[in-house]
């Protein structure tokens, strides 16, 4: 064999190489997007959920608590706002724990009814929307995690070329903002 050939023919083998890694990285960033969008429709069903459940607890509420007008006109604004499809999960975040603050300043006023809280409907309600909200808290997992591993392969070299060649770019994580959920829980003995 010439030397021009050998050269040709590493030239060939490095350019299939590279191709077959090109596609691969894509093909990898395919499955990334693909499985964050998965992942953001399952928490899109669980807010539907849990916006589905907040009409019946209010009624349920209003049934013993009607003077509570403020309370009830809260909850159903940021159930309205955060049931509108928001621009992406950061805004999506946003409005859920303007609504989780309304739903707490709701459990706060049925605190003071125990006929309510011994009411066998909305006891099931409030069971309901806790495990909806433990549900959404493990799609939150899930899908920050696919961001996260979307994020880093958007970032590191040398995926990033083809990233940046293709047009993928991070994702957003959809983070809880609620002082309670981020708070140090305080034990005292």
């Amino acid at each position: 064999m010439e030397p021009v050939s050998v050269v040709l023919i590493v030239i060939a083998v490095l350019v299939v190489v590279v191709l077959l890694w090109a596609v691969a990285t894509y093909n990898g960033f395919v499955r990334l997007r693909n499985l964050v969008q998965e992942s953001w429709r399952q928490i899109d069903v669980e807010l539907h959920r849990r916006h589905d459940l907040i009409p019946n607890l209010v009624e349920t509420v209003k049934g013993y608590a009607a003077h509570e007008r403020g309370v009830f006109d809260e909850v159903t604004t940021a159930r309205a706002a955060a049931a509108n499809p928001a621009s992406g999960p950061a805004a999506q975040a946003a409005n859920e724990n303007q609504l989780t603050a309304a739903l707490g300043r709701l459990f706060a006023v049925a605190e003071a009814y125990p006929q309510l809280r011994a009411s066998e409907n909305f006891s099931q309600l409030q069971t309901e929307l806790t495990t909806t909200e433990d549900r959404i808290a493990a799609g939150r997992r899930f899908y920050n995690a696919n961001v996260r591993e979307l994020n880093t392969k958007v970032e590191s070299f040398p995926a990033n070329v083809v990233a940046n060649m293709f047009g993928f770019t991070r994702a957003e994580y959809f983070e809880a903002d609620d002082p309670a959920v981020r708070a140090v829980p305080q034990v005292g003995f």
